[in-house]
């Protein structure tokens, strides 16, 4: 069977970078100009180009083009984990301090000692144990107010939660309103249940409800997958005036909140959480990966009881539910004061971290919020971030772009920077030599 034309040209232009002919940065010519130098329609040329991105062969670039991708560079950096072959690590924030193995001996020993361990080797309820579940709603009363118990739910970790709330609460097709930046996770997740991604303009992680209003007048929307409290990758606060918009919007188009706390308790002044001000339509996820340890996947839902049952059984048919020996650990943290030291430990990690940024950086954008263990580096115009990641490498240093984080057809160009993967003495090196290549790539 012949091909069709957008494939036959796909893979002459895929040819052409296989035998090296188009290098890794070559500026491929716009989908007009391509279209009359095949003599095809415009239609077809975009299509053929689409095939190439959907191969990893090429890529998009905000105002600049479309370039021949740097085949050197995995196209899920920044997404997938894998083997770092000596790399210093500043694609994924691990949090982490040289006390945290003792707090787990320490905890560890308290849960050999307690009289239900046998308990712990069992089937437990899906959403978790009755009395871990009041724990852990009096531990966020303080910031999210009164929460029944039973409308929280227990699971493997807050990437867990969002896969719940995808599987339990969406549809395929469904429309999600996201940032234009937005966390890797949730766009892995919407890819394999079959979720349309719509990005809404924003200023620096902060959604524009006007632009979110537009888009629901557009379109049909089923929810908006927002991190209000400090941002990923941005490190941004929405302020309570526009909480309170996105809110009257969500009301007005009937929209399913889905609010992400991952990165909350880094603001220890936060404004008034979605749940709090619509918990008929918000679901609020969280976890506890970042404040205690990433290894230990322990996270919460906590959903409108409307939406409970159908959430149950998303656990149920993923994990049966979350783990009793880790929820028993997290649980006797949160109660014996160690969760709360250990999110003072990373708020005052992050903070001395960033400033040691801001200073290596100083002169250039760095977006951030003052206590997160990422930053996030725009680049001047003109200037492209893959070669800078493909030079960084070459120095043993691994940085994610954009593309990652990116809801747009169109990929900024931006370094993200994660802290938790470099030894604290070297970070400052580590650094000098990312600001070296960034005014390199500047001035050439």
């Amino acid at each position: 069977m012949r091909k069709a034309r957008y494939i036959r040209l796909a893979d002459l232009v895929s040819t052409a970078i296989q035998e090296g002919k188009l290098a890794p940065g070559t500026k491929l010519p716009t989908h007009r100009a391509f279209a009359e130098q095949f003599n095809v329609a415009l239609a077809t040329a975009t299509r053929a180009y689409g095939e190439l991105e959907r191969r990893d062969l090429i890529v998009g670039e905000a105002g600049r083009g479309t370039f021949v991708r740097d085949r050197g560079l995995p196209p899920t950096l920044g997404v997938r984990q894998t083997a770092s072959d000596g790399l210093i690590d500043l694609v994924f924030n691990m949090p982490g301090d040289a006390a945290d193995a003792d707090m787990l001996r320490t905890g560890l020993r308290r849960l050999a000692a307690a009289g239900d361990l046998e308990a712990m080797l069992r089937y437990q309820p899906h959403g978790g144990r009755t009395h871990e579940r009041r724990i852990i709603a009096e531990c966020l009363a303080a910031t999210l107010g009164s929460i029944d118990p039973e409308c929280l739910l227990v699971t493997s970790g807050g990437q867990h939660g969002l896969a719940t709330i995808a599987l339990g609460l969406l549809g395929r097709g469904d429309r999600i309103a996201t940032d234009t930046l937005t966390y890797p996770g949730f766009k892995s997740i919407a890819a394999l249940q079959g979720l349309d991604l719509v990005p809404v303009e924003g200023r620096h992680g902060v959604m524009e409800p006007d632009d979110l209003e537009r888009k629901c007048r557009a379109r049909k929307l089923r929810a908006v997958y927002l991190m209000p409290t400090v941002h990923n990758p941005l490190g941004s606060v929405m302020d309570e005036a526009t909480r309170l918009r996105l809110v009257e919007v969500a009301r007005a188009h009937d929209l399913l909140l889905i609010e992400d706390a991952a990165y909350a308790f880094l603001e220890p002044d936060p404004p008034p959480s979605l749940i709090a001000l619509a918990p008929e339509r918000t679901v609020h996820v969280g976890g506890f990966s970042k404040s205690l340890a990433t290894g230990l996947r322990l996270g919460y839902l906590i959903a409108p009881m409307t939406h409970t049952d159908r959430l149950l059984e998303a656990i149920r048919a993923t994990t049966w539910n979350a783990p009793a020996l880790i929820s028993g650990l997290v649980s006797g943290w949160v109660e014996d004061g160690t969760l709360a030291n250990s999110e003072e430990t990373r708020r005052r990690d992050g903070a001395e971290l960033q400033q040691l940024c801001q200073t290596v950086f100083d002169g250039r954008s760095i977006l951030s919020h003052r206590n997160a263990g990422f930053a996030w580096l725009p680049l001047e115009k003109g200037v492209r971030a893959e070669p800078i990641v493909t030079r960084l490498k070459e120095h043993g240093i691994s940085v994610s772009g954009a593309e990652p984080f990116a809801t747009t057809v169109a990929v900024p160009q931006a370094l993200r920077l994660a802290f938790g993967g470099a030894p604290k003495d070297e970070l400052e090196e580590v650094f000098q030599i990312v600001r070296k290549a960034v005014d390199r790539a500047s001035v050439s």
